[in-house]
């Protein structure tokens, strides 16, 4: 009689099995986005479809603002692409933002429970996606194979797997703090790994000669570097992140300058590094851009549709927060930047509750601050990485706050965490250091 028990239980931890293969599978397919429909819509849409014949989502009351105000900023796209869906690419315009907003109600859904085990598999999938489409960049710019010069390289920059070296080097923001973690705060053999990744990855972001994605990497690092300082209790530890910040310094100015000694990548990069771009100043330049599109959208209380902006100005907005008044008017600008807000605070909060996960809170809170700031200055609506962050800020969001309430139910001395905490109780015992899970199995 008690083998029918048994049978079930092996049964449900293969399916769980299964389902964190799909999530390391959809992570990693996100390197590759030169031809649509990507390998990602493909695997995201199979994961989710498993994940809801099984039962594997949890809906939580905490992700009703993500749910509601992305249906809303949807809504606001629909109606301002109403009047030009019949132009060329509005309709697969809309239908992408649907689909990219469902995937990032799906991640924050899929981390409400077991959270730990399936954080784990996406940052290894997006650790193997980043090689990838390193490897991709570093080939492609140093021409190993020539007769593949047209599909990784565009302009001179390396764009790997990419269609754009600005989309390669900014996806190559999130697996580079995610390789970086372990050195901060991981045993030998992880930071040896990390270490590893990092050779691959920094090369590869460099290679992009991406501005954005330069500035980003510096900035999101030196957050993460500065929230684990905060929040470890760890004296050693503090120690180590004072002089692995010293070290890492020295050692990136002396890589960026072996790099610079070939002459063709000093030249891109003295060309690039300048901020007086022809695209970017001028009356027609981007900032000016900017400023004229905000004036003109507060005469379009409906926007005036995806994809339009070029047919009043010369380039597209450039801008996140202007293209989505653009293209859903009111409404959808409104709700953009609220869900900005909202994520940014509620996920700055999820930072400072002591979870087994935390080191990875405050990488995806890190990252996720980084593309917000770089939607300033470009376009980010159809990233699929910035779904991805989206979604695991608020999955990370609503588990922090089970934590809680778990404690808060179970007296003080119990030490237990609740079937879904996804980690030992041990882990959580007063006075511990943040300390990372065994972030070695890259």
């Amino acid at each position: 009689m008690a083998s029918a028990p048994l049978l079930t239980q092996g049964l449900r931890i293969s399916t769980e099995r299964l389902r964190c293969a799909l999530l390391w599978l959809t992570a990693a397919s996100g390197a590759i986005v030169f031809i649509e429909p990507s390998p990602y819509e493909a695997m995201s849409a199979l994961t989710l479809a498993v994940f809801l014949v099984t039962g594997g989502l949890a809906l939580s009351a905490t992700l009703m603002p993500l749910a509601v105000l992305l249906v809303v900023i949807n809504l606001g796209y629909g109606i301002g692409g109403w009047p030009v869906v019949n132009e060329n690419g509005v309709a697969m315009w809309l239908a992408t933002s649907w689909y990219l907003a469902v995937t990032a109600v799906f991640f924050a859904a899929a981390l409400v429970t077991n959270t730990q085990e399936r954080l784990d598999a996406i940052v290894r999938g997006c650790l193997i996606g980043g090689a990838i489409a390193s490897v991709a960049a570093i080939v492609g710019y140093f021409r190993v194979f020539p007769s593949l010069d047209n599909l990784l390289l565009l302009y001179d920059r390396a764009r790997g797997t990419f269609k754009d070296p600005n989309v390669l080097g900014a996806f190559l923001v999130f697996p580079t703090l995610l390789a970086l973690q372990p050195v901060m705060s991981g045993n030998m053999r992880q930071a040896l790994k990390g270490c590893a990744f990092l050779g691959l990855l920094v090369p590869a972001i460099l290679l992009s000669f991406s501005r954005a994605a330069w500035g980003q990497v510096v900035y999101t690092a030196a957050l993460m570097l500065l929230l684990t300082f905060i929040t470890t209790r760890s004296p050693s530890h503090r120690l180590r992140l004072v002089l692995m910040s010293i070290g890492g310094a020295v050692v990136l100015v002396v890589f960026i300058g072996a790099l610079l000694s070939v002459d063709s990548v000093a030249t891109l990069f003295k060309e690039r590094a300048s901020l007086h771009q022809d695209y970017d100043v001028g009356a027609q330049g981007r900032f000016a851009r900017h400023i004229l599109g905000a004036i003109f959208a507060l005469d379009r209380p409906i926007g005036i549709g995806p994809l339009q902006f070029h047919t009043y100005f010369p380039e597209d907005t450039h801008n996140s927060f202007l293209n989505a008044f653009m293209s859903g008017g009111w409404l959808a600008g409104a709700c953009y930047p609220a869900l900005v807000i909202l994520t940014l605070v509620y996920g700055f909060r999820a930072v400072f509750v002591r979870t087994p996960w935390q080191p990875m809170t405050i990488v995806v809170f890190s990252a996720y601050f980084g593309v917000t700031t770089e939607s300033f200055i470009i376009d980010i609506d159809h990233w699929r990485h910035t779904f991805l962050l989206l979604g695991l800020m608020w999955g990370l969001i609503a588990a922090a706050r089970l934590q809680q309430a778990r404690r808060r139910s179970q007296p003080a001395d119990s030490g237990a965490t609740g079937p879904h905490a996804g980690a030992p109780a041990a882990r959580l015992r007063p006075g511990a250091p943040a300390t990372p899970r065994d972030l070695g199995r890259f």
